[in-house]
């Protein structure tokens, strides 16, 4: 029947109103990166040139492909605190290689310095898995263990001297570039798309939010909870490791107390803005790389307007307050 005065049908039940705080629980990520993107555009001169984009982009690499594998750690449950350390030891070692007496300008050189130090870090990565898995060490004790020893390997590695160097070809995963765009740009955009495939495509993804949402009953079910923490842990370190060969190619220098120093800390941020729960369960890859462009942009807008980075420090700890509450809401 029709009501006489709206001509509309009786007991129609009325339409579901939008729930804003859920829309920005799920999206409010990318809108705040897409108001930063267009503030800049409008208002910092000289934003949308391919230069600017590039610093931008460059700046947010290695956080982003930190990020990733501390992603894949978090999901499970876990923390990795070694990562900066892990990326010390493999810039430390990378040009001990290729500028050794016997593979100086040597093909082969270049080779196994990118190889050899990426497989060290992803050992020591096992490591911290172990440690985890096996001895039941809670992530944050087992992995301050190459934290605080692993920085210590590096300054050992080099007798704490600065490695200057200037090799092109080893160089090139930081100072290249493809069609005009930062070769380790590219090599962050494939490392995300991989690692966003895993989660959601693979075995490996799924039991790894198994065992970061109950691992108890993920044992249960026949999930290897022990394999998957070395695998996370292992990866992690082997994407720390590509990393520090990148810091070192750009500042054509390996500095062991420098190389990865508070790394742990901007990854961790990254995936926290970016919506990974830090209790472990759930991953998201993609709101990592949005969690750093949003901490990246961040700092580049204050910059820009004549903020000291002191006070860009505080709003980016502010920012990850934020994301942690917003967090608690949504479980709520």
């Amino acid at each position: 029947m029709l009501d006489s005065k709206t001509m509309k049908p009786k007991n129609t039940p009325p339409k579901p109103k939008m729930d804003w705080k859920l829309f920005l629980q799920q999206y409010g990520g990318l809108l705040a990166l897409l108001v930063l993107f267009v503030f800049n555009a409008i208002f910092t001169p000289n934003f949308l040139s391919m230069q600017t984009l590039n610093i931008n982009l460059t700046q947010v690499a290695t956080i982003v492909i930190v990020g990733v594998g501390m992603t894949l750690v978090i999901a499970t449950g876990g923390i990795d605190l070694s990562v900066g350390s892990l990326m010390a030891i493999a810039g430390a070692l990378a040009p001990m290689i290729f500028m050794s007496d016997g593979l100086k300008d040597n093909p082969l050189g270049i080779l196994l310095a990118f190889v050899l130090p990426v497989l060290a870090a992803a050992a020591l990565g096992l490591f911290n898995g172990l440690l985890v898995s096996k001895f039941e060490l809670q992530p944050i004790i087992a992995t301050l263990v190459l934290f605080i020893a692993g920085r210590g390997i590096a300054q050992v590695l080099t007798n704490g001297n600065l490695q200057t160097f200037s090799n092109p070809s080893f160089q090139y995963i930081g100072l290249g570039k493809v069609l005009g765009l930062p070769f380790q740009v590219i090599l962050m955009v494939l490392i995300v798309a991989l690692a966003a495939w895993v989660m959601r495509r693979t075995v490996l993804g799924r039991s790894i939010l198994s065992v970061g949402g109950n691992e108890k009953a993920a044992r249960l079910s026949g999930i290897p909870a022990q394999r998957v923490k070395y695998a996370v842990y292992a990866i992690s370190g082997l994407l720390a490791g590509i990393a520090g060969l990148i810091t070192i190619a750009i500042n054509s220098a390996s500095d062991a107390n420098q190389v990865g120093q508070n790394m742990e800390l901007d990854a961790i941020a990254a995936v926290a803005v970016g919506g990974t729960l830090l209790e472990g369960g759930k991953a998201t890859i993609v709101g990592t790389l949005i969690g750093a462009l949003i901490i990246q942009l961040i700092r580049f807008t204050l910059l820009a307007k004549g903020v000291p980075d002191s006070v860009a420090l505080i709003v980016k700890a502010g920012i990850i307050v934020g994301a942690v509450a917003l967090q608690r809401s949504r479980r709520a």
